[in-house]
């Protein structure tokens, strides 16, 4: 049988202070007011049908796909059937705040910037040795060697060598500017000759450059990175004053944090 441990709310708090996390909820509990505040100065308002959407999206996103699922999820994080549908309501009107202050800011900011969404599949190989890696490369543009066979003998990781060296869809911000300058400049499919950087020499196949469509997902992206950076200057902008006692909880019966 497990022994019972009874926590008090003024335990659940002090622990908090102890391991540093006021100021972050601090800052989440303005971020929440400032949502609040705006929502209701601009008159944005959640209907039936668009609350029982985001429930839907909430039990799905955490896998809730029974009652009872829902009932111990929400036991566990000691939150009412209430509380479950203040958070969907939450997550709606941050999201028609954020359309309602960026959507058509979207457009325009993406296609100013479009060369930053770009995206290149590629191939990479690390070495130390420079005069090897330019060896290795002389190799691959002759057709003396495939990539997969320079992967296979110079990459440690055994993932990242059982997959030739793919190093997946990446952004121009995903790589250093002396590499991306290069990968962005490729005709593919090309192998780059190899560029030093502190991390060793790279020799980097470039298999496709990928332009950017103005999707969904990165209209959502780029509206969320508007308005995440919108709250961080308002939160900023805010002295908040925290009534918070400095006195010890009555129980010490929790472990001070790490």
């Amino acid at each position: 049988m497990a022994k019972l441990l009874n926590v008090a709310v003024e335990d659940i708090i002090y622990y908090i202070k102890l391991s540093g996390q006021i100021p972050s909820i601090l800052d989440a509990i303005a971020t929440q007011k400032i949502i609040a505040e705006t929502v209701e100065k601009v008159g944005i308002t959640v209907e039936v049908e668009e609350l029982q959407k985001a429930a839907d999206s909430m039990r799905f996103a955490n896998q809730l796909l029974r009652a009872e699922d829902t009932w111990a999820w929400l036991e566990k994080h000691h939150l009412s059937l209430d509380d479950f549908e203040e958070i969907a309501q939450a997550n709606i009107l941050s999201t028609k705040l954020a359309n309602h202050l960026f959507a058509d800011k979207v457009e325009p900011y993406f296609y100013a910037r479009q060369l930053d969404y770009y995206g290149a599949a590629t191939y990479e190989v690390i070495l130390d040795d420079e005069d090897l890696a330019l060896e290795l490369f002389y190799a691959l543009k002759e057709g003396e060697m495939t990539f997969q066979e320079v992967a296979r003998q110079y990459i440690q990781n055994p993932e990242i060598r059982r997959a030739g060296g793919y190093q997946g869809i990446r952004s121009r911000a995903d790589f250093r500017a002396e590499i991306a300058a290069a990968v962005f400049a490729a005709t593919p499919p090309q192998i780059l000759k190899p560029i030093v950087t502190p991390k060793g020499v790279h020799i980097i196949a470039v298999e496709e450059i990928i332009k950017p469509q103005l999707d969904e997902q990165l209209r959502l992206q780029i509206m969320g990175e508007f308005f995440t950076n919108w709250l961080q200057q308002q939160v900023a902008n805010l002295e908040i004053v925290a009534k918070i006692s400095n006195n010890s909880p009555s129980s010490q019966d929790l472990p001070k944090p790490a």
